[in-house]
């Protein structure tokens, strides 16, 4: 069974061939992927994205990756928007602190609504031809993997995204933190995307 830097290694090789961008090659289907890792390999798949966005910055690179982290979006919505004269960040502090997580959730909940953080997403990309979804983990329970994908299908037409998930994804359920020791969380079912490489 291939441990995690394999799998990881086997990325480069699967988004390099002129296949994976062909939306026919999938016979219709939507170009979504899921990486699925073990939660423990957190860190090493955050560096090894970081490598990935690395390797294909030149300017005559065929791929041409953009990385979204999910919770880094939070943190822009919640810095720029405001309530009166304080940041909605600051309000979001102060309503955990005071009212507990469950609170802040559902006020927040219409401003994160999955199709105002898709609109972002589209309005980001350029030039770019391949979108990688980070930060799952750390923007659960505010957004919803599931909700997300469910969202870009409409926003990004034919172009290829590739989330990288820490959990289980086996094409009919996903299943944030899954791991040898926690049976996870049952973010829901979802059906359209690929895992992007087989065998935790």
């Amino acid at each position: 069974m291939p441990n995690i830097k394999e799998r990881l290694d086997e990325i480069k090789n699967i988004i390099e061939k002129d296949a994976f961008y062909a939306s026919s090659s999938l016979g219709g289907e939507l170009n979504f992927h899921i990486f699925d890792y073990e939660p423990q390999d957190e860190l090493k798949v955050r560096d090894y994205v970081r490598t990935l966005l690395d390797s294909y910055s030149h300017e005559n690179s065929k791929v041409k990756p953009i990385e979204f982290d999910l919770f880094e979006l939070i943190l822009e919505i919640l810095k720029e928007e405001k309530i009166g004269n304080n940041l909605l960040l600051d309000k979001a502090i102060e309503i955990e602190a005071t009212s507990g997580t469950d609170r802040l959730i559902k006020a927040l909940s219409p401003i994160f609504k999955p199709e105002n953080i898709t609109k972002i997403i589209k309005s980001k990309i350029s030039n770019q031809n391949l979108v990688l979804l980070t930060g799952v983990g750390k923007a659960y329970p505010l957004l919803r993997s599931h909700t997300i994908l469910n969202n870009l299908h409409s926003v990004l037409d034919n172009m290829p995204v590739i989330m990288f998930y820490p959990g289980s994804y086996d094409q009919k359920e996903l299943s944030l933190f899954k791991s040898d020791i926690f049976e996870g969380i049952r973010d829901d079912n979802y059906y359209r995307a690929f895992r992007l490489v087989g065998n935790i």
